[in-house]
């Protein structure tokens, strides 16, 4: 229950509500400051802002991976070799700070290098300042959209935030319920981009320990990747040697599954 205060009082960015919603949770008496904040049209539509079905987990993701980043420091290495934990905080600064160049983290061509030329110059910021700029959460604009924040940003925090706990010695990782429900409802999204190069055969992708199963990809014969919704994402993302997965079906499906470059 900590954790679902914490959650709406991160996502939230609205102390007063967020107080209020951790007295709720907590089970406290409500407080006069509750009491005004029903009556309060705006502070209500900030409080439905919040979907506590999904909770803006980004905003988790988001601050455990900057506490990590402040801990190990600015050459620790990352998934992403040869980056490391600088060159990813420079990166995650030009996704969010970076209009002009941000698209060019997906688009490919003279867009893509101009994007890595500025992502080098954020680099020569210094690393501390860097995390406090991530830490500071997303900027007015586009990265507040609620859905934004659900699956774009939800994945782009989880995925690097195991970039650099994997490359520096932790594993698989137990996350709260909710978390992994919000993590599937994005590999759902998801699917069928992150699995676009995938030829010859099909793709199922099914929770570990629950009769969840999404067909990514249509074919015959069909490959199953088994795991934890954070597991089957980072999977899905590239990071194929660190998910904890299990992969079933004929040999010709397999070879066709461990062939494919998965990712953006």
């Amino acid at each position: 229950m900590a954790i679902l205060g914490r959650a709406v009082q991160l996502a939230s960015g609205v102390d007063g509500c967020a107080e209020a919603v951790e007295e709720g949770v907590e089970g406290r008496p409500a407080s006069s400051r509750w009491e005004s904040l029903r009556t309060d049209r705006s502070a209500r539509r900030s409080l439905r802002s919040v979907d506590v079905a999904e909770l803006l987990f980004d905003a988790i993701e988001r601050e455990q991976l900057c506490d990590l980043l402040d801990e190990i420091g600015p050459q620790a290495p990352t998934l992403l070799d040869p980056w490391t934990t600088h060159d990813l905080a420079a990166h995650l600064v030009l996704r969010e700070h970076d209009f002009l160049a941000a698209p060019g983290l997906v688009v490919p061509g003279a867009w893509g290098r101009f994007a890595e030329r500025r992502r080098l110059a954020l680099k020569e910021t210094g690393f501390t300042d860097l995390v406090a700029t991530i830490r500071s959460g997303p900027p007015p604009g586009f990265f507040r959209i609620g859905w934004v924040r659900r699956f774009p940003n939800l994945n782009e925090f989880f995925v690097h935030h195991e970039d650099v706990r994997r490359a520096n010695g932790s594993g698989p990782r137990t996350n709260p319920p909710a978390e992994d429900a919000a993590l599937f409802r994005n590999v759902a999204r998801a699917r069928w981009f992150l699995s676009r190069r995938l030829r010859c055969a099909g793709l199922d992708l099914v929770w570990a320990g629950t009769d969840k199963v999404i067909r990514a990809r249509r074919g015959q014969p069909t490959a199953r990747l088994r795991g934890l919704p954070g597991e089957l994402l980072l999977f899905l993302f590239g990071r194929r040697d660190a998910a904890d997965v299990e992969i079933t079906g004929s040999p010709e499906a397999i070879e066709a599954l461990q062939r494919t470059p998965f990712g953006m």
